[in-house]
């Protein structure tokens, strides 16, 4: 072998100690004692670091399949193996800490532990280690869920924490939402007392301009009603809600971990810290203050917690030796905390956070539409929830009996962020209908029961008679309803009892299918009233035949072939009976409707309505050209079509295809029929129809009832053809002349209505790249624009996606099917369908509202009628044998003072027996300050004359979510300075209802405010049927 020269020895020497990261011979390998005790320091950038796992309550795989690892080929996610681990973790360093949001999932894993365990969290907890943070069963949507049910899923998250734990969240942690609502500011954050929100996802051009300006962290203003009585801090990740790059420490991450021990290669303590000390000082200069916040942690991370702790105690310890920046375990309160103390004016912001873009082709706003069934559903059992839950409150809440618990656990956990979204795969979103289904179903027992308790009179000894056998009908949306089928061509007579949950006398009319024209109608008292047949459409029994086959495996018996309609009249809170019946052979009977096409029309006009309202028709064209209100005088001329944008389907050169998130349109193509179009008109005493088939696939009926002054748009779609390999997203147009200058206005979460301006964003100049997804916005309750003399309304059944393009015009997208992934995570292409002998794509039937007014009067009907949407009548039908159901029963009832009725501008949202037997009561003002001449004023309810014959021992005002008292969350609330310059109403008086004598007990509620009671009864059961 030959020498090797001495200078080649020494530089190989050299390389190998730098290659060993500066390995000093002699050193040893020894147990290091990592500092990590937490410390701020004034001088110096302090990172907080927040350790903490985003958990989605189903998303690709089911909530439980993600709760206990099941379906681990789709992903490798089990939150029982999170908790186990992060709990061990915290154990192990006193100094650690970890936050959790989601209370679906802690509530699983709780349920299973030991007492020992349960004893050792909850020290965890007491000692700040282990913080709760949002604490609702989820992390909700915020574009499309209905503000009741937010209120509705937070509170039982609270509950189970206060329960548990004494604890009362302060934070707000919106990590993952598509964009951010108003109301998650003003009525989600401030109102349940947390004194900060935190999220990630906001419009890349936003995000660019608020990194520049340093305005990530703002004062969020949500309501202008409330203004600074209802403002919070708000901070925005400067990228994702995960750390920044390099220091992400899964067992599968390739971040450099730090190697310390200095006998084995790679040692690299002071490169990491470089690294670190670089990204603190990037995130520093885009941040006000010398705090930053790291969220240490993504989706369904710390299934191996030791893997991530044991980095940041390297980096704790390495990083603060080093001294250039600070760096701590923390939490968002703590963060909170040392925010406020910097006593920094901030920025103010005002509005919401919608559309969000990610890419300047990729606007999110196709999810607002996207599963409209699943949003349909969940706004059904929505409103019904809150019906049954009072019903639970009259009859009284039993342990052993039916009760809402299981529904309320379904529809919590739908309000998800994907879940009601659409966003989810569709095993999972069958996941969420199955739950709420046998929610439902549990439900349904409480109501029969309930309503039967109610009606049944009682004998001085408080015997009731034999539980009454009420059913009801969940898909009379298609006509079908068993209860009325049977006992009318038994001979027997069917009873209705129509229960109405709203604070106010309704008169609407109810219509219900049967098989027979020779019927009479009678009310409580016995009298005949005026009823109407109508046809059941053919495309009503092929969605009804198809529907009952596919969802409950049979077909019917009978075939319905009509409609009855009436008028019923229904007390406030309370119940109204009415009895069909088979018409004597002399008798009066029902009213057959009359029925005509647009051909044989001899008129060139149609007019359509026998009230207020007419809606006029073109014979020869086939379509509605105007709108006239006798009363009022308002005339405009008004048409309605459908059209449908093809989804882009992505290239090489630009992917973005339009999914189950993005809506990426790619040219519109106007719905004619092949033919002309035909009108079908129905006319009778109290409702007219225009029945419309306006393709293969697109049908629509047009209701004008002569009490109202409104149209009702009753649309069924699908299966809407793909066989041309184009993806279809279906819109409605309702076009009008009016002047409304690119402006609309739409609803956040049912609440508040926000101004639009088309192409335009009050926050930054934006660069417009598609100016159809980019103007779309989420609507739950409605949307309006006007002019200078008038405004069109239109109120929806469920959550969906709305925009006013051209102006005088109003466009709603009411189905979505796509046949490309729009690359956000999903993994799978919007292509719903129902499988019957072959499949097809999905059908949806639903319906939209619409009316014109003078200008400043479309409120009343908004609100009036957007309550009475949410909260519709709830049917539930007897069969009567003989004559003597009037005799037997009550036949109304109003569980309230029977002379009073709440204001028109109030509604209960919340009426609930709680366990302990005490009551929920939310009171909702349902107007904005200067909505409405009337309307937008203080209102009063009297809480003697709501909760007649019963003692009221004390009332007690609470937070929102009902986990604190008012007056300590006022007196905990941390006032936040706002920078003068973008404070323009800083001076505005907020109004606020005044506290409640113990003697009058009158709330007063002022506009937009929701105000949450516990009232203690002394006799809680007593009951004067």
């Amino acid at each position: 072998m030959a020498a090797i020269p001495v200078f080649a020895a020494a530089a190989a020497a050299a390389i190998f100690i730098v290659f060993l990261g500066g390995l000093v011979v002699g050193a040893e390998s020894q147990l290091i004692a990592y500092n990590t005790t937490h410390r701020i320091v004034p001088d110096k950038i302090n990172v907080h670091l927040v350790p903490h796992s985003h958990d989605d309550v189903g998303w690709l795989k089911t909530v439980d399949q993600y709760y206990f690892g099941g379906n681990n080929s789709i992903r490798g996610a089990c939150v029982q193996n999170v908790l186990d681990s992060v709990i061990s973790a915290l154990l192990d360093d006193k100094n650690r800490k970890f936050i959790y949001v989601e209370m679906a999932f802690f509530q699983r894993w709780w349920r299973r532990q030991t007492n020992s365990t349960k004893i050792k969290v909850k020290e965890l907890v007491q000692s700040g280690q282990l913080e709760f943070i949002n604490g609702g069963m989820c992390m909700h949507d915020e574009a499309t869920p209905h503000y009741i049910d937010l209120i509705d899923q937070t509170t039982l998250g609270h509950r189970f924490l206060k329960d548990e734990f004494g604890q009362i969240p302060r934070v707000g942690w919106q990590i993952d939402p598509f964009g951010h609502s108003a109301v998650q500011a003003y009525l989600l954050g401030a109102e349940l007392g947390f004194d900060s929100l935190f999220f990630a996802r906001i419009d890349y051009q936003d995000r660019a301009k608020r990194l520049r300006d340093k305005t990530l962290e703002v004062v969020w203003r949500g309501s202008k009603s409330l203004g600074s009585s209802s403002q919070i801090f708000t901070g925005i990740f400067p990228r994702h809600y995960d750390p920044p790059d390099g220091f992400t420490f899964e067992i599968n991450d390739v971040s450099p971990p730090i190697q310390d021990d200095p006998l084995l290669f790679d040692y690299n303590v002071q490169e990491r810290v470089n690294d670190f000390v670089a990204a603190a000082m990037a995130q520093a200069n885009v941040t006000r203050t010398n705090h930053i916040m790291w969220c240490m942690g993504t989706d369904f991370r710390y299934q191996y917690a030791n893997s991530w702790f044991r980095q940041m105690d390297k980096f704790i310890h390495y990083v603060n030796q080093d001294g250039r920046v600070n760096a701590l375990y923390s939490t968002p309160s703590i963060y909170t905390d040392v925010k406020y103390a910097a006593n920094e004016k901030w920025p103010l912001k005002s509005d919401d956070f919608f559309p969000y873009a990610d890419k300047p082709n990729a606007y999110w706003t196709g999810y607002f539409t996207s599963r409209p069934a699943l949003k349909g559903y969940v706004r059904m059992l929505s409103g019904y929830h809150l019906a049954a839950r009072q019903l639970e409150y009259f009859k009284g809440r039993s342990s052993s009996g039916p009760n809402t618990d299981a529904l309320a656990d379904a529809l919590a956990i739908a309000q998800h962020h994907d879940a009601v979204s659409g966003t989810e795969r569709q095993h999972v979103a069958n996941d969420y209908a199955l739950r709420m289904s046998i929610g439902y179903m549990e439900a349904e027992k409480l109501v029969a029961s309930s309503l039967a308790f109610l009606a049944e009179t009682r004998s001085s000894t408080g015997i009731g008679n034999p539980v009454t056998a009420f059913q009801q009908c969940p898909l009379l949306n298609i006509s079908y309803c068993p209860p009325s089928e049977a006992a009318l061509s038994d001979g027997k007579s069917l009873v209705v009892v129509v229960y109405n949950p709203l604070g106010w006398r309704r008169d609407e009319t109810i219509r219900i299918p049967v098989l027979t024209a020779k019927l009479v109608v009678k009310d409580s008292e016995g009298r005949e009233i005026e009823s109407q047949l109508l046809p059941v459409s053919n495309s009503t029994l092929r969605i009804r035949d198809h529907s009952v086959k596919a969802y409950l495996g049979k077909i019917p018996t009978e075939t319905v072939k009509y409609w009855v309609a009436f008028s019923a009249s229904v007390p406030p809170l309370g119940f109204s009976t009415y009895i069909i019946e088979t018409a004597k052979q002399t008798g009066a009977t029902s009213t057959f409707s009359t029925v005509f096409t647009s051909e044989g029309s001899e008129n060139k006009t149609i007019a359509v309505g026998q009230g207020n309202l007419k809606l006029l028709y073109s014979a020869d064209e086939g379509k509605l050209i105007r709108y006239v209100n006798s009363r009022n005088l308002v005339t405009a001329s008004t048409e309605q079509s459908y059209s449908y944008y093809s989804g882009y389907a992505g290239t090489d050169k630009d992917p973005q295809a339009s999914g189950a998130y993005v809506f990426r349109p790619n040219g519109t193509i106007p719905i004619k029929s092949q033919s002309q179009a035909q009108l079908t008109i129905i006319q009778g005493p109290l409702l007219d129809e225009v029945h419309q088939q306006l393709s293969p696939w697109i049908s629509q009926v047009t209701r004008v009832y002569k009490g109202k002054e409104h149209a009702e748009v009753e649309f069924s779609i699908g299966p809407i053809p793909v066989d041309d390999g184009i993806g279809k997203e279906i819109i409605t147009q309702i076009t009008t002349t009016m002047k409304t200058n690119g402006t609309f206005y739409t609803d956040s979460n049912g609440r508040d209505f926000i101004e639009r301006i088309r192409d335009f964003r009050k926050d930054w100049d934006l660069e417009v790249n598609q100016p159809v997804a980019g103007n779309y916005y989420p609507i739950n309750l409605g949307i309006y624009m006007q002019d200078e003399s008038t405004e069109l309304s239109v109120l929806v059944d469920r959550s969906l996606g709305g925009s006013s393009l051209v102006d005088g015009q109003i466009e709603l997208m009411l189905h979505r099917r796509l046949l490309h992934d729009d690359v956000r995570g999903v993994g799978e292409v919007l292509n719903e369908t129902v499988c019957v002998t072959i499949c097809e794509g999905l059908t949806i039937q639903g319906k939209f509202y619409l009316r014109i007014d003078h200008i400043g009067e479309g409120a009343k009907w908004r609100r009036t009628v957007g309550q009475e949407l949410y909260s519709p009548l709830l049917l539930a039908f007897a069969e009567e044998d003989g004559n003597n159901w009037m005799d037997s029963h009550v036949p109304s009832f109003s569980g309230i003072d029977p002379s009073y009725s709440l204001p028109d501008n109030v509604a209960v949202i919340t009426l609930q027996e709680l366990e302990n037997g005490k009551v929920l009561l939310r009171l909702a003002h349902l107007y904005e300050s200067e909505e409405d001449k009337d309307y937008s004023v203080m209102s009063s309810v009297e809480l003697k004359r709501l909760f007649p014959n019963k003692m009221i021992n004390k009332v007690t005002e609470m937070s929102l979510s009902g986990n604190q008292e008012r007056t300590e969350m006022e007196k905990k609330r941390l006032v936040w300075k706002v920078d003068p310059s973008s404070a323009a109403e800083e001076g505005k008086v907020v109004q606020r209802g005044g506290a409640v004598d113990p003697e009058k007990l009158v709330v007063e509620l002022a506009p937009m405010e929701i105000r949450t009671f516990v009232i203690d009864f002394d006799y809680l059961r007593m009951f004067d049927a």
